[in-house]
């Protein structure tokens, strides 16, 4: 099996080695004298500026299909139509996810949900008339330790309980200073007693823990926040919005005597 290389024209970095569950089309190719494949990269649909790290955008349709000319006919027609069906794949379970709205539950129902000792939460972000939403579960310190303790500072913590916390954003916008397209993103954190690292991640559906190698495969940019005391503590793991106008605002996280801020604004 050969393996024909396409090259990023934004960073010019090979694209050879990734994998089917990265997203990848796999088009099988055959020729008279030799058998290829052509892989076309539909990773996600997150476009990203800022933050510590970057993804690869979407490869050009139009770069892939030049590419197989080396192909016969059948194998031309054949790949592309895996080419447009996993194309307007990647646009529905980034997109469709984040205009609908819904906040992933795993197996269980809403009903079911709400009998959890940690609740799901969920609370609207509202810019310009655009609504989107974060969801998270809504965990009680119970007289125990938050800050070093529930909140670990030697570990990654999913900020709440059970599913990840997902933000979904139905507009592109940015996320403490990372600029995302419409999509759905997990997110959690690295916490400590001066900073707190935020870590966004590509898949929007899993269970929070563990947060492990694999799973942070799909970790695609950081950024930071500054934890403030609060003079009252609060019980239960409370994620708010507070408006900073038309455009702009923060989703405000507040659990024991910690008060952490994320500014989040419309793009475009």
């Amino acid at each position: 099996m050969e393996w024909l290389e396409l090259e990023s024209s934004e960073d010019g970095n090979a694209l050879r080695g990734m994998q089917v569950e990265s997203g990848l089309v796999l088009a099988p190719c055959q020729g008279p004298t030799r058998e290829a494949s052509l892989r076309v990269i539909l990773v996600s649909p997150v476009f990203v500026k800022g933050g510590s790290m970057r993804s690869l955008s979407a490869l050009s349709v139009l770069v892939g299909l030049a590419l197989l000319s080396s192909c016969g006919p059948a194998a031309e027609s054949e790949a592309a139509g895996a080419q447009l069906a996993a194309t307007d794949g990647a646009a529905m379970s980034a997109q469709e996810v984040a205009q609908d709205l819904t906040c992933w539950l795993g197996n269980a129902t809403m009903e079911e949900a709400l009998q959890r000792p940690s609740p799901p939460g969920e609370t609207e972000i509202v810019l310009e008339g655009h609504v989107g939403k974060i969801c998270y579960s809504r965990p009680s310190a119970k007289d125990r330790a938050v800050e070093g303790g529930l909140i670990p500072f030697d570990a990654p913590w999913r900020l709440g309980a059970n599913e990840a916390t997902v933000i979904h954003l139905p507009f592109p916008a940015s996320v403490g200073g990372v600029e995302l397209a419409p999509g759905s993103y997990s997110l959690y954190t690295n916490a400590g007693e001066s900073e707190w690292e935020f870590v966004l991640n590509s898949n929007a559906e899993r269970w929070g823990i563990p947060i492990n190698d694999e799973v942070r495969t799909a970790d695609f940019a950081t950024f930071t926040g500054i934890p403030q005391a609060m003079t009252e503590p609060v019980e239960q793991f409370t994620i708010t919005w507070q408006a900073q106008g038309g455009e702009s605002g923060h989703l405000v996280l507040e659990w024991g005597m910690t008060r952490v801020e994320i500014e989040v604004s419309l793009l475009g």
